[in-house]
């Protein structure tokens, strides 16, 4: 009797250690294949929908009050719900009611709560900045929320005044008016954990028309510092940055690099600087890289030799 309590005791002990970790992995392993759904089904969506900006009515308050929109809610009704499944749509007041969490975490830093209910709450730089060669504003318009028939929350900030893409010769390129759409889904509910990087993610959806829809999934800390190319050569040395970090992440497109912009609160940890994304351009038979400011919103084409920011991406 007494060998077999021993026995049980020790199979206790190690159940204990051992269970929380495979259900975390078990929890990984299924938000990945929610991540890549989700992600496949968002793609086509927007690829169904001929134009994204235009959605909604916006008129501008008084010095005392935000503005009073209908463009979130809108794009869902008369946009998004034509091309994607979903259960229920909630406007701003009631974005509790479609799943969402009172709170979610970042990677680092502090709590955010409320759940941001605008596009200023998720980034104020959106609304306004101003840069060397350009200023931009918009109106703060309100979220709206839907559910999927997965299950998915997804809160929807939406620009109904965005615009396509640039020529690549210009030089400097704000991205606030790029972002037709972005999405902050949780993958549970109210569930939890409501963390970045597990049942929590961002959808980034760029460019009125041609749209490049991104989801990267967002190191928690920078890798080293490097200029895009070594003088002289053609190897992308901030990319061997990201790999010396962690094989499995790499430089960020700049339409990722944009998102990063757009998310950096629900990231955490993100450094007032240019960096680099491993998109290149030619400017005078040059070949030039692609730069992304956290700071302003500018994405800038810089000589490659440059030393700026390295912040690295993977996709599920």
């Amino acid at each position: 009797m007494a060998e077999i309590l021993l026995s049980l005791t020790i199979i206790g002990v190690v159940a204990a250690i051992t269970l929380p970790s495979l259900t975390g992995n078990i929890n990984e392993r299924t938000w990945n294949t929610q991540r890549k759904a989700l992600y496949a089904r968002f793609s086509q969506a927007i690829s169904l929908m001929p134009a994204l900006n235009g959605y909604g009515t916006l008129t501008e308050g008084d010095s005392s009050t935000s503005a009073v929109d209908t463009a979130a809610e809108t794009f869902i009704t008369a946009g998004l719900s034509k091309v994607l499944k979903m259960t229920n749509i909630c406007d701003s007041e009631h974005l509790s009611d479609c799943g969402l969490p009172d709170k979610i975490t970042p990677h680092t830093g502090s709590v955010i709560t409320p759940f941001p209910a605008d596009f200023g709450a998720l980034n104020s730089t959106m609304l306004n900045a101003s840069y060397t060669s350009f200023s931009y504003s918009m109106l703060n318009t309100k979220a709206a929320a839907f559910e999927t028939q997965n299950g998915e929350s997804v809160a929807v900030y939406y620009n109904p005044n965005c615009v396509s893409e640039l020529s690549p010769s210009v030089w400097w390129d704000p991205i606030q008016n790029r972002v037709c759409a972005n999405f902050i889904y949780d993958l549970n509910g109210k569930k939890g954990p409501n963390t970045y990087g597990k049942d929590i993610g961002f959808i980034t959806v760029l460019y009125s028309v041609d749209s490049v829809v991104v989801a990267p999934l967002v190191h928690s800390r920078n890798a080293t510092a490097a200029p895009l190319v070594a003088s002289g050569s053609s190897s992308l040395t901030a990319s061997k940055s990201c790999t010396q970090l962690d094989a499995n992440y790499r430089l960020p497109t700049k339409e990722e690099a944009g998102a990063m912009f757009v998310n950096q609160n629900l990231i955490g940890s993100i450094n007032e600087d240019h960096y680099w994304t491993s998109s290149l351009s030619l400017s005078n038979n040059e070949s030039r890289g692609w730069a992304q400011s956290l700071w302003t919103g500018a994405r800038l084409m810089l000589d490659r030799t440059q030393t700026k920011q390295v912040r690295c991406v993977k996709r599920d």
